[in-house]
């Protein structure tokens, strides 16, 4: 018991001898005996409202990154969200203290000290990670240097040109600024140039690989005057393996099942007409989806938009190549049909041994079944004599004009006459996967090397 009375009493003398020693003076939240003997000399006479070298010269800041993560970057929004480690330096005489060592201080102890009020000028959202503590560090050198660090979040706005898409390559800057002090007061600069930055050559992103990054120092010019102001620069390249797999791949095997049909038979009507209905739907729900990523009003026409319309194209042109080779093998089983109907007619009569078969270039001209060689001299002589009466009949003027006018409209509506429709099909098997290989070598030569 008598032990424990000592021990009491040392404590109690010692707490009060430190007492007298130490006037309990406040600094702002915190007093004398928080604070360690030598930032108690510091914080003497000192004010935090002005900042150091005041009407001498500006006051010289360097700064220096590093990248801890790029969490997420939207093309819809056109930003992206990093975190990083942000440190500044600079001198400030009034914090020169005896020795060659250094004091880490408590973050909590930066309202004590003038800080430069640096900001991200193009952040949209920001905030300082306080879990446990608010991650800040306070280090002053016995020279007066002062290092200041912190660890934020923020959301950054980065302009994307997304013609390429998703070929594409973004130059995205991570920019700061002073907000109240101009060139008058601060000077930024790097302390290392580019090496300045770290982190961005060990970051995995999803969508991108980081290609290349350097620093640069301008300024930046207000209403109010010139501030201080350094860029980051990093040039983001998108991974189109994704891509590829997600979106190219899909579309060229859709265009390539729609070239099925061109070997059915034309007489399987449900088989081709669902082919081409499928592939066409299908690749309209491709086209579809390959938008959602992307901001709904959007004035760029992106790559892949090109490509799935080109790849549509094929797709509904190769279900109008089944309608034109439908349509015609219907006409010419008509005529086929009549052909073989007058025939049927011919051998129940008991007429005189002729038909008149309309031929296709010359309608107007029939032919007698059974008749000879001679006959058919006769007749293509007595159609010419008939001819030649019909035109003296006319003016030269009408005839001339008629006969050219009949002349021109024959040989256009001989462009839209096949003789064997069957030949479509045929045409297109050769045609329609040289014209997409042709356009696929194009499209790509012009995205990934202009």
């Amino acid at each position: 018991m008598s032990d424990r009375l000592r021990t009491l009493l040392i404590l109690f003398l010692t707490f009060k001898q430190g007492a007298c020693m130490f006037p309990n003076h406040h600094w702002g939240d915190w007093n004398d005996s928080q604070l360690q003997p030598t930032i108690q000399k510091l914080m003497k006479g000192y004010n935090r409202y002005l900042r150091p070298n005041f009407n001498e010269g500006p006051v010289v800041i360097g700064m220096s990154l590093d990248i801890a993560s790029i969490d997420a970057i939207s093309e819809i929004n056109m930003d992206y969200t990093a975190t990083i480690f942000l440190r500044q330096r600079w001198r400030d005489s009034r914090l020169v203290f005896p020795g060659n060592e250094s004091v880490s201080l408590d973050g909590r102890l930066v309202s004590l000290l003038w800080i430069p009020d640096t900001f991200i000028p193009d952040s949209k959202r920001s905030f300082l990670h306080d879990v446990t503590v608010e991650n800040r560090l306070i280090r002053i050198f016995s020279n007066g240097t002062v290092l200041y660090a912190l660890r934020i979040t923020a959301t950054i706005a980065c302009n994307m040109d997304l013609t390429k898409y998703p070929m594409d390559r973004q130059v995205c800057t991570l920019q700061l600024e002073s907000w109240g002090y101009n060139l008058q007061d601060v000077v930024f600069y790097w302390t290392r140039g580019n090496d300045s930055v770290k982190g961005l050559d060990t970051l995995r992103l999803a969508q991108y690989s980081v290609e290349s990054y350097y620093t640069s120092v301008s300024e930046a010019v207000y209403e109010t005057g010139q501030y201080p102001k350094l860029v980051l620069h990093f040039a983001l390249r998108r991974n189109v393996l994704f891509f590829i797999l997600e979106t190219y791949v899909p579309s060229i095997l859709l265009v390539v099942l729609s070239w099925v049909s061109f070997w059915i038979s034309q007489s399987s009507v449900p088989a081709r007409t669902c082919i081409g209905v499928t592939t066409v739907l299908t690749m309209t729900t491709l086209m579809m989806g390959a938008r959602t990523s992307l901001p709904n009003a959007n004035c760029f026409i992106k790559a892949i938009d090109v490509y799935l319309g080109i790849c549509f194209t094929f797709i509904f042109g190769a279900l109008l190549e089944y309608a034109c080779a439908h349509f015609y093998t219907m006409q010419h089983q008509t005529i086929e049909d009549f052909h073989r109907d007058l025939l049927r007619e011919f051998n129940e009569s008991n007429g005189n041994g002729s038909i008149p078969i309309v031929s296709s270039s010359q309608p107007n001209q029939s032919v007698e079944i059974g008749s000879t060689a001679e006959d058919l001299t006769e007749q293509s002589e007595n159609s010419d004599t008939k001819k030649h009466a019909g035109a003296k009949e006319e003016t030269p003027g009408q005839g001339c004009d008629l006969s050219s006018v009949k002349e021109a409209w024959r040989r256009a509506a001989s462009v839209f006459i096949v003789e064997n429709p069957h030949n479509i099909d045929r045409h297109a098997r050769t045609v329609f996967p040289t014209a997409f290989l042709f356009v696929n070598i194009l499209y790509w030569l012009y995205y990934l090397f202009l």
